[in-house]
C-alpha cells in the first residue's frame, strides 16, 4: 500500500490489514526505522511522486491513500497512472483542495464566505471593497488553518502575506471572516449519499490554536443537538453531490450563526488530530479501516452504528504552558483521562498546533464532557 504522509495510528491500522506500507514524506520527515519511504522536497509536486514511486523496485502496489490534505490531489493522480482502485479523477479531487474552486461550484442556496484570489498585485482597498473589513487570508490549498491569517488593516495584510508563495495568482486566497462557533461533520460517503455521520465541536478555532492556543474538541450527543445534526447532514449530502465526490471518508467544516449553518470547507480523506480516535471510542466505526477499504476497491464493509453511545469522548493537543513547567503526573493528579502522554522534556520538538502531548476524556454527559475539556485547557495554558 503506498501511503502519503505518515502517522502512526494509520500505520498499524495498514498493518493489522497485512500490508506493506510504502511511505512517502516530505522532507525533513521520515519514518521510524524498519519503514520503506522516499522522501520528497513538495508533497503536492505530482511529477516528483510519480518520480518516487517508479523510481522504488515495488513489488505488487494494491492500492494508495493519503493521510492528509496535502496528497490527496496525488493519491488519485497516483491512482490513475497506476490503474488501481479508488478515486482517480484527480480534476474532481482538486476541488476539494482548492477553497476557491470548492466555493465557486457550490449551489447558490448554500451560505459560505465570499472567496477569490489573491496575489503580490492585489491591493487592500480591492479586498476590503470585495469581502468587507475584515477577512481571511490562507493559502488555496491549505489544510489545518497554517499560515492563515484575520486581516484588519493594511499592516496585517503585508504581515500575512510575508510567509506565503506570492508568485502565483492562484497561491493564495482571500475569504470574507466570519464570527461564529466551528463544528465538524466527520463521515462516509458512498454510492451518492451518507453512509454514517458524526458531529464534534472545537473548543476554540483551528485558527486560534494554529496561533498558540489549544486545539481541543468533543463529540457531540445527536439527541441533544438533533437540529444541529440534521441540517449539517443535508448540508453535507449537498455539497458532496454537487462536487461529484467519490467513495470516500469526508470531514465537513461549518459554522453556526443565528441565522443558520455556514459552509467552511470540504475534504475527502481521514480527519486530522485525534478524530479517527475519539469516533471509533464512541461509536465503534474504524475510519482508518474503512479509508484502507477503499483504497483497495473493497467499498465500506464495516458495520456503521448510528445509535446513542454510552460515553462521548473528546481530546485535547497538549501544549507547553505559557509560564512554569507541567508534567504527565500533573495532568494525571486533576484529572482522569482515558489516555494521556505528555513530554515535559525541553528537547521534545513540538508538532503541529505546538503539540507535545495528546489526551482523550470521555463522559456519558455531553456536557460534563465538554467542561472537563476546558478545565484541562485552563489548567495546560496555566501551567
Amino acid at each position: 500500500m503506498i501511503v502519503i504522509g505518515y502517522r502512526d495510528d494509520l500505520d498499524q491500522a495498514v498493518r493489522r490489514r497485512g500490508l506493506d506500507p510504502f511511505y512517502l514524506v516530505q522532507a525533513p520527515v521520515s519514518p521510524p526505522t524498519g519503514r520503506s519511504f522516499r522522501r520528497v522536497s513538495d508533497m503536492e509536486n505530482v511529477q516528483e511522486v510519480l518520480r518516487a514511486v517508479l523510481s522504488e523496485p515495488l513489488d505488487e502496489v494494491v492500492g494508495v491513500l493519503s493521510v492528509h490534505e496535502m496528497g490527496v490531489f496525488g493519491a488519485a493522480y497516483l491512482r490513475q497512472q497506476l490503474n488501481l482502485p479508488g478515486n482517480a479523477d484527480s480534476k474532481t479531487a482538486l476541488y476539494f483542495r482548492d477553497k476557491y474552486l470548492q466555493k465557486s461550484k457550490l449551489p447558490p442556496h448554500i451560505r459560505r464566505a465570499r472567496c477569490r484570489y489573491a496575489s503580490r498585485d492585489t491591493e487592500y482597498s480591492d479586498l476590503v471593497n470585495d469581502l468587507g473589513e475584515v477577512f481571511v487570508i490562507k493559502p488555496a490549498t491549505g489544510a489545518g488553518a497554517l499560515r492563515t491569517s484575520v486581516v484588519r488593516s493594511p499592516e496585517d495584510y503585508a504581515q500575512a502575506l510575508r510567509p506565503l508563495p506570492t508568485q502565483s495568482d492562484v497561491e493564495i486566497v482571500a475569504e470574507s471572516f466570519i464570527d461564529a462557533p466551528e463544528v465538524y461533520m466527520d463521515g462516509i460517503w458512498g454510492e451518492g449519499d451518507i453512509r454514517w455521520s458524526s458531529m464534534t465541536r472545537y473548543h476554540r478555532s483551528p485558527l486560534s490554536a494554529a496561533q498558540g492556543g489549544i486545539l481541543a474538541a468533543h463529540m457531540l450527543d445527536k439527541t441533544r443537538h438533533a437540529e444541529l445534526f440534521a441540517e449539517t447532514e443535508a448540508l453535507a449530502g449537498q455539497v458532496l453531490d454537487s462536487l461529484n465526490a467519490p467513495d470516500c471518508v469526508f470531514h465537513l467544516e461549518v459554522f453556526t450563526e443565528e441565522s443558520g449553518l455556514t459552509f467552511g470547507e470540504c475534504a475527502i480523506r481521514l480527519p486530522g488530530a485525534l478524530s479517527p480516535q475519539v469516533n471509533k471510542m464512541t461509536y465503534g466505526v474504524d475510519l482508518f479501516d474503512v479509508e484502507i477499504s477503499l483504497a483497495l476497491g473493497e467499498g465500506v464493509t464495516q458495520t456503521l452504528d448510528n445509535g446513542t453511545p454510552d460515553r462521548f469522548y473528546g481530546y485535547i493537543l497538549l501544549r507547553r504552558p505559557a509560564h512554569g513547567s507541567l508534567t504527565q503526573q500533573d495532568f494525571e493528579r486533576n484529572f482522569i483521562f482515558d489516555e494521556i502522554e505528555y513530554s515535559s522534556s525541553p528537547d521534545t520538538k513540538a508538532g503541529p498546533y505546538g503539540r507535545v502531548g495528546q489526551a482523550i476524556v470521555s463522559d456519558q454527559d455531553e456536557l460534563k464532557l465538554k467542561k472537563t475539556i476546558e478545565d484541562i485547557v485552563r489548567f495546560n495554558e496555566l501551567g
